[in-house]
C-alpha cells in the first residue's frame, strides 16, 4: 500500500467538492459580505474573507488550521462564517451553533435543518463537566409498529415509505437550538438569526455540493409543489452558481428570533407542518399537532469509553454512535496498531472484525432507552471488550460474528431481542466548535435521508427519521429494541465526540455519512491517536469501513490497494464512493482545526 499520508495531501487537493482554489477569493467574500454584522467596517469584512481564503487553502494543501483563541468547523463556508462572526463577538459555542445551523438549513438543505434533528455533546469548561442534549425526532403518538408495513405485514421498499408524510417525525432542532443557548449562551438570542434571514432574503449561490445532489434526486423532489417550485424552478434542477432566495424561511427564522421555539411547535408554523405531512398526496402521515406541542430536548449524560490513554465520549441511546464507537476502540485497546501502522492490511482487519462485532451488538442491544432496556455500562465495560477483543487475534477475517452478552445495567434484567437490520442511508452533517472560554461542542445534525421525506414546509424540508426504526417489529415471534412505538425516537447512528485526557478535552470530532459514521470516527481517531496523523491528515485518510462483513474501500483511493490482501484475509469487498464529512478541532496549546476534503466545509480560528 503507498505512503497514505501523501494520499492524504493528494485527496485534499483534488477539488473541495467543487470549490476550486480559483473560486476561493469569490466564495470567501460573499460568506464574508453575508455573515458581516451591519456597520462592520470593510477591514472587518475583509478579515473574515481572508480567514475564509486561507482555511480552504490550508485544506486544499492537506494542512490544519491553526487558532488560539476560538475555532469553529463546519459544512459551508457561509455557515462558519456565521458562527465565526458570533465568536468574534464574544458569543459561546451554544451561540454559534445556533447562527451556524440555521444557515446550514439554508445553504445545505437536503442534510439538515429546522425540519430535523440533533445530538449535542458539550464540554463546560467552568464545571469541567460532559454532557449531552438529544434533540431527535419522536414518532408520533398516532404512529404503530406496522406503519411502515403493507398489509400483508411485509416491509415497505425504502423509498415507497420515505417519500411522503409517513416517514416524518416531529423535529428536534429548533427546540434544541433554544435549549443550548438557554443553558450555555450568552449573546442575545434575537441576535443569532441575522446571517441566516440575510443570506435568505438578498440569495446566495448554489454551491456544487447541493447542485450535484438536486440534480440526483429530481424525480423525488419533483413529486411535491412546494418542492419541486423551490429546487426544481421551471421543471430544471438548480444548477451550481444559480442564486436562490428563501422569503418564507426568512419569515421563520424573524419568528424564532422573536418568539423562541414555541413559534415554531406552536400557531401557524406548526400548523402547515401538520398540513403538509397529513396531507401528502399518495403517502401521509399522521404527525399531529399535539405531536409538535408536546415535543421536548433531553439532556443525557455523556457515554464513555477508555482508549489508551483517552475517554472518548459522545451521545448515548437513542444513538448508537458513542456506544459502537466506543466498543470498537474498546476491543482494539489490547493490540498495537501504533506499531502496525496505518499501511499494514492487519491493522485493517482488527479495525473492521472489532466493527463488525460492534455493529452486531448494535443491531441486537441498541435503541431508545426510554422504551426498552439497553445495557450501556455493560457494552463498554473494560472486561467485557477485552473478552471480545481476544477474537481478533490470528491473521484472518473472523468467519462470523454474533451479539455478545453483556451485562444489563439492572439486576436480573436480560431481554430478549432479535437483530434489527434498519436502514441508514448517508446524509446529515456536523459542526464543531471551540469558544474563547474553553466551552467545546460537536453536534451532529440531519433530516435523515438526502432531502428527507422531500416534503417542504415554510421553506425547510421536513425529515424522514422514522425510517431509521425498523420495519419489522418482531423477527419469528422475538420484539426488535429499535421496533417504532408512539413517541419514541429512532435509534441513530450519528456519532458526536469528545475525546478527553486526564479530564480535559484534547478532540472535538464527528461526521455524516449514515451507519458508517461509526467508522469513520472510530478511524479518524485511531488515526489521530495511534498513527500520529494531524487533524487533517486523519480527516482526509482513505476510508475502509467494515459493518456487516463486506469490506468497503474508498473508490479512486489507495485504500483499493488494501482488495488483495483483504480478500486473501477472507472479506468480501466492495469499492465505492465513501463521502463522509469529518469535522475536527484538536485541542493542547494551540487549537487546530480540520475538514473534510470530500465535502465543501472548512475550519475557521482566530
Amino acid at each position: 500500500m503507498k505512503s497514505v499520508l501523501l494520499t492524504c495531501l493528494a485527496l485534499s487537493g483534488l477539488s473541495l467538492s467543487g470549490l476550486t482554489l480559483s473560486s476561493v477569493g469569490a466564495v470567501a467574500q460573499e460568506a464574508a459580505d453575508a455573515v458581516a454584522p451591519e456597520g462592520a467596517s470593510s477591514g472587518s469584512v475583509t478579515a473574515i474573507s481572508d480567514a475564509v481564503a486561507a482555511s480552504l487553502a490550508s485544506k486544499a494543501a492537506g494542512a490544519p488550521v491553526e487558532a488560539q483563541t476560538w475555532m469553529i468547523a463546519a459544512a459551508n463556508p457561509h455557515a462558519v462564517g456565521a458562527g465565526a462572526a458570533i465568536l468574534r463577538q464574544g458569543g459561546t459555542a451554544a451561540d454559534a451553533m445556533v447562527a451556524v445551523q440555521t444557515v446550514l438549513g439554508l445553504v445545505e438543505p437536503q442534510s439538515s435543518g429546522l425540519g430535523g434533528g440533533a445530538f449535542l455533546v458539550w464540554y463546560d469548561a467552568k464545571s469541567g463537566e460532559i454532557t449531552t442534549l438529544d434533540g431527535r425526532e419522536t414518532a408520533p403518538l398516532a404512529a404503530t409498529p406496522r406503519l411502515f408495513q403493507d398489509a400483508a405485514g411485509e416491509p415497505l421498499k425504502f423509498f415507497d415509505a420515505v417519500v411522503g408524510g409517513r416517514s416524518v417525525g416531529t423535529p428536534g432542532t429548533p427546540a434544541l437550538l433554544e435549549a443550548a443557548h438557554r443553558k450555555w449562551g450568552r449573546a442575545n438570542w434575537g441576535s443569532l438569526f441575522a446571517a441566516g434571514i440575510s443570506l435568505a432574503e438578498e440569495g446566495f449561490e448554489v454551491s456544487p455540493r447541493m447542485a450535484g445532489s438536486i440534480a440526483r434526486d429530481a424525480d423525488r423532489l419533483g413529486r411535491f409543489p412546494a418542492t419541486a417550485d423551490y429546487f426544481l424552478p421551471g421543471g430544471t434542477p438548480l444548477a451550481a452558481g444559480d442564486i436562490l432566495t428563501n422569503t418564507a424561511y426568512a419569515d421563520v427564522l424573524r419568528r424564532l428570533a422573536a418568539e423562541g421555539a414555541e413559534g415554531f411547535y406552536t400557531g401557524p408554523i406548526a400548523a402547515d407542518i401538520v398540513r403538509t405531512v397529513q396531507q401528502a398526496e399518495g403517502n401521509p402521515g399522521v404527525l399531529s399537532a399535539m405531536d409538535l406541542a408536546l415535543y421536548q430536548v433531553k439532556e443525557r449524560p455523556a457515554s464513555c469509553a477508555s482508549y489508551r490513554a483517552f475517554e472518548v465520549c459522545g451521545m448515548g441511546p437513542p444513538s448508537s454512535g458513542a456506544l459502537t464507537v466506543g466498543q470498537i476502540l474498546g476491543m482494539l485497546g489490547g493490540y498495537d496498531l501504533a506499531a502496525l501502522g496505518a499501511e499494514d492490511p492487519q491493522s485493517w482487519r482488527l479495525i473492521g472484525d472489532a466493527s463488525r462485532l460492534a455493529f452486531a451488538d448494535r443491531g441486537r442491544y441498541m435503541a431508545d432507552s426510554d422504551y426498552v432496556p439497553v445495557p450501556v455500562k455493560g457494552l463498554v465495560d473494560p472486561d467485557y471488550l477485552a473478552s471480545r477483543g481476544e477474537m481478533l487475534a490470528g491473521e484472518a477475517a473472523l468467519a462470523e460474528v454474533a451479539p455478545g452478552k453483556p451485562e444489563f445495567d439492572h439486576a436480573g434484567l436480560a431481554p430478549r431481542w432479535a437483530d434489527d437490520a434498519s436502514i441508514e442511508f448517508p446524509s446529515t452533517s456536523h459542526l464543531v466548535i471551540v469558544d474563547q472560554y474553553g466551552n467545546v461542542l460537536s453536534m451532529t445534525t440531519t433530516i435523515e435521508n438526502g432531502f428527507g421525506s422531500r416534503l417542504m414546509s415554510n421553506g425547510f424540508l421536513l425529515n424522514n427519521e422514522l425510517t431509521d426504526f425498523s420495519f419489522r417489529s418482531h423477527r419469528d415471534g422475538v420484539p426488535i429494541a429499535n421496533r417504532l412505538e408512539p413517541g419514541k425516537r429512532p435509534r441513530s447512528s450519528m456519532a458526536p465526540t469528545i475525546v478527553m485526557k486526564e479530564g480535559a478535552p484534547v478532540l472535538a470530532i464527528g461526521s455524516p455519512g449514515g451507519s458508517r459514521i461509526i467508522g469513520y470516527v472510530a478511524t479518524a481517531i485511531v488515526a489521530w491517536a495511534d498513527w500520529g496523523m494531524d487533524v487533517q491528515q486523519a480527516l482526509s485518510l482513505p476510508h475502509a469501513v467494515n459493518r456487516f462483513g463486506t469490506y468497503d474501500l474508498e473508490a479512486d483511493t489507495v485504500a483499493v490497494d488494501l482488495e488483495p490482501r483483504l480478500t486473501e484475509m477472507g472479506y468480501k469487498v466492495n469499492i465505492r464512493d465513501l463521502n463522509s464529512g469529518l469535522h475536527a478541532i484538536e485541542i493542547g496549546e494551540t487549537l487546530k482545526g480540520g475538514a473534510d476534503p470530500r465535502r465543501e466545509g472548512i475550519a475557521l480560528g482566530e
